[in-house]
């Protein structure tokens, strides 16, 4: 094989980061899958598998680099011949009665790629000549962990969600209605490819809720404050509430102090499940906030000047 530098692409210096991400990007453009039929795809991926098992592995590269190992990952000096690999003088394995071997590669895809490994030799070996060599047992493959942000409505009313997976590949997630910040989403089967005929691996999301500008959540409850004028909080009236599925329109009723909390009943997070098994929609809970305006108005000031407040509303703390 030739320098598994050279075959990634990558310089000597390289960081493990670059080295994953060379190999990723030629795993994919040359994986056997997406091209069916042509052996020179699978002699292409069979050699960026090897060239990775090398150099994505922290000791392996050292002692590559040392010259300790060549690019086979054999060691430096190591004679086929010496250890029953070929023919003729007095090996044992030679003659007439020499067998031929053929080592091949196994990659699993990126993150979960499995490269020449030396026991495999000797697995291989032992096993023709008595079976009692190490068969390469079934492995399960890597299982790729990711984080993704939703929205507020997402999370509560639910949706779709195209990810991208480490190895290229994007699916869509279903986002369920009424998910809760930091809840993981688990997709069985959808990670990395099993090596030796082993199940490929999951895939599992973390997904975070982003902050809503108004909106808190309590349990299946939504809570809110509301700014109402002072007009509204003396006399009462209709206001407009917004609310998951739209705004609503609500009634202030006379004289609401600041802390006055309106129940709207089934407008919090959305109903999910079969109806007796699964949970009711949630409500929402407005309180409401007297406000002033920003700027001074001249004849509330007057207003307030002439007013005989004859209340004490620190009553209650005395």
């Amino acid at each position: 094989m030739a320098d598994p530098y050279s075959v990634l692409g990558v310089p000597r210096k390289a960081s493990e980061a670059d080295i994953k991400k060379a190999f990723r990007t030629l795993a994919k453009k040359h994986h056997p899958d997406t091209h069916r039929g042509d052996p020179g795809a699978k002699k292409k991926f069979q050699e960026i598998s090897a060239a990775y098992d090398i150099l994505g592995d922290k000791e392996k590269r050292g002692q590559y680099d040392r010259g300790e190992i060549d690019e086979n990952g054999n060691p430096r000096g190591f004679d086929p011949r010496a250890h029953g690999f070929g023919g003729g003088g007095g090996n044992p394995f030679g003659g007439d009665g020499a067998r031929s071997y053929q080592y091949t590669y196994t990659g699993g895809g990126p993150e979960g790629a499995e490269g020449f490994r030396a026991e495999d030799i000797f697995a291989d070996l032992f096993g023709g000549l008595g079976g009692r060599g190490r068969k390469a047992q079934p492995r399960r493959g890597e299982d790729y962990a990711l984080n993704v942000t939703v929205s507020f409505e997402e999370a509560a009313r639910g949706g779709t969600r195209r990810v991208n997976l480490p190895d290229g590949r994007e699916i869509d997630v279903r986002i369920p209605a009424g998910l809760r910040d930091a809840q993981q989403i688990r997709l069985r089967g959808q990670g990395g490819p099993g090596v030796n005929g082993g199940p490929q691996g999951d895939v599992m999301i973390q997904v975070w809720v982003a902050p809503h500008p108004y909106f808190t959540r309590d349990g299946n409850n939504l809570r809110m404050d509301l700014p109402v004028t002072l007009k509204e909080a003396v006399l009462g009236g209709k206001v407009q509430v917004p609310t998951l599925t739209g705004a609503v329109t609500v009634t202030v009723p006379v004289n609401s102090n600041s802390g006055t909390v309106l129940r709207l009943k089934g407008k919090g997070i959305p109903a999910r499940g079969s109806a007796g098994g699964g949970e009711a929609a949630g409500d929402l809970y407005v309180r409401l906030v007297v406000t002033l305006p920003d700027k001074a108005d001249a004849k509330l000031k007057t207003f307030i000047e002439g007013w005989d407040a004859s209340y004490d509303p620190r009553a209650k703390m005395k």
